[in-house]
């Protein structure tokens, strides 16, 4: 499935140390897995971790799940080892943590000396300041909210609708929009709390991230089901194109579907929700 164009809805971050974790992953009904190198391994566990998710990408058994691998940062002492010891993995993109310009994905892009897709966490007030330049990298692929990151540089304080972070997340959002990027909303904490994580992840879509990441395989199922369509907008989708097939047809350029006009850029977006849906039944398959 081409990258751009598989759906990220759940995105899993698993440590790349753990056989048995790395193992499990290939069952779960997620869409994609970040394979991480960084925050979930321990120190003197770091370049042990290296052989143990290399040998386990070789194996495979991961299907169509995106595989993304997140390098510890190139300013630390296992960065460029990571990239050694991973490049010509079976990986579909690398991720690298607490990007702040656009020169940070250049160094892993040089480091990586192929095409394999960047996606850059953006956890910094520097990265959501740049994040226009950052996304406008021909490497970059993705973003990943860094929020638990983001929210101890900002010194605000936790609130169930993210109020003091909307301005960085909004921020990250207008230039992948602008860019053509996916953009991929931080982690809810909270894994037992299904309620608060449905809120978050309705949030997350209404304001247009694609997908969310997630610490737990148990948030997976309900985090896929908020960032689909619904059957209801599947089903507004089919109406609103085939009405304007028809207005065009009769030589007018907007139609009205349920009271509501329309247009052309309607019809774009209906496409687009079809194409969507699709790609989840394709990843269902």
């Amino acid at each position: 499935m081409d990258m751009a164009a598989r759906p990220y809805r759940s995105v899993l971050y698993i440590p790349g140390s753990k056989d048995r974790a790395l193992d499990k992953a290939r069952g779960l009904a997620v869409d994609a897995i970040i394979f991480d190198l960084e925050d979930a391994v321990a120190p003197d566990a770091k370049e042990g971790a290296r052989d143990t998710l290399k040998a386990a990408l070789a194996e495979g058994g991961y299907g169509n799940r995106a595989k993304i691998v997140r390098i510890n940062g190139l300013d630390t002492q296992w960065g460029e080892g990571d990239v050694a010891a991973l490049r010509d993995a079976d990986a579909d993109a690398f991720l690298l943590p607490k990007v702040n310009s656009a020169a940070d994905v250049q160094a892993l892009a040089d480091l990586l000396g192929n095409d394999t897709p960047i996606w850059a966490m953006i956890e910094t007030p520097l990265g959501v300041l740049n994040a226009l330049e950052i996304a406008a990298h021909p490497q970059l692929q993705g973003f990943v909210a860094g929020t638990n990151d983001l929210a101890k540089e900002l010194n605000c304080r936790y609130r169930a609708d993210r109020l003091p972070m909307q301005m960085a997340l909004q921020t990250m959002l207008l230039a992948a929009r602008a860019h053509g990027v996916v953009a991929v909303d931080g982690v809810y904490n909270r894994f037992k709390d299904d309620e608060g994580l449905k809120a978050e992840c309705d949030q997350g879509r209404d304001l247009g991230f694609d997908g969310k990441t997630l610490i737990h395989p148990a948030q997976v199922a309900l985090t896929n089901e908020a960032f689909a369509p619904s059957e209801a907008e599947i089903d507004l989708a089919k109406r609103q194109i085939a009405a304007f097939e028809e207005s065009e047809a009769a030589g007018q350029g907007v139609a009205v579907v349920d009271g509501k006009i329309v247009e052309n850029l309607h019809v774009e977006t209906a496409t687009k929700l079809l194409a969507k849906a699709a790609a989840i039944a394709e990843r269902a398959e």
